[in-house]
């Protein structure tokens, strides 16, 4: 069995919780190489080949997933000197808007998160709601409800966000084990 965990992130946080899904996936799989954990700018359509499972994640902005202008303010915001913020290396260029619109049917199963500010979703939003939509767009099978980790108002991951990332990850691995039994 095949998983391929793809993220956008800005900060780093989304990034650390596609790692932490994918170490859960890879605990409950527990074969070498199953799991791959790429930025969204390295998952393409070949990439995507051949997995059983498809796991998408990126950050909440503006009450939905991001958009080119969204990720420019994160950008310009990371270059103040107050709060100060790292921008991911993988955070250049194009997100899960873009990398959606550049797809075709994918026929997969799936399961979408995102990142968001430790508030009530009415008022944050939630990208992962839009995630699985778009992901049903392109044929794929749902098989969780979007998921949620919480980031704190200066941008960093919440105290034991990314060990219930990994849990959850463990979660959709036995899914995935189990639906192929």
């Amino acid at each position: 069995m095949r998983a391929i965990v793809v993220y956008e992130s800005m900060y780093g946080n989304t990034h650390t919780v596609a790692e932490a899904i994918g170490a859960g996936l890879g605990r409950v799989l527990d074969v070498e190489g199953t799991v791959e954990v790429v930025s969204v700018h390295d998952a393409t359509p070949a990439r995507l080949t051949g997995a059983d499972l498809l796991v998408v994640g990126g950050p909440t902005h503006a009450h939905g997933m991001s958009r080119a202008t969204t990720r420019a303010s994160a950008v310009a915001d990371a270059a103040k000197p107050e709060p100060p913020l790292d921008v991911d290396p993988d955070a250049e260029g194009d997100g899960l808007r873009e990398w959606f619109d550049g797809l075709g049917d994918l026929g997969l199963r799936s399961a979408a998160f995102d990142t968001r500010v430790d508030m009530a979703a009415a008022f944050t939003g939630r990208a992962s709601k839009g995630i699985a939509k778009r992901l049903r767009h392109h044929g794929c099978e749902v098989v969780a409800e979007p998921e949620s980790f919480l980031v704190t108002k200066e941008t960093h991951l919440e105290p034991h966000e990314a060990e219930r990332a990994a849990a959850w990850g463990e979660r959709l691995g036995a899914l995935l084990a189990g639906s192929a039994g």
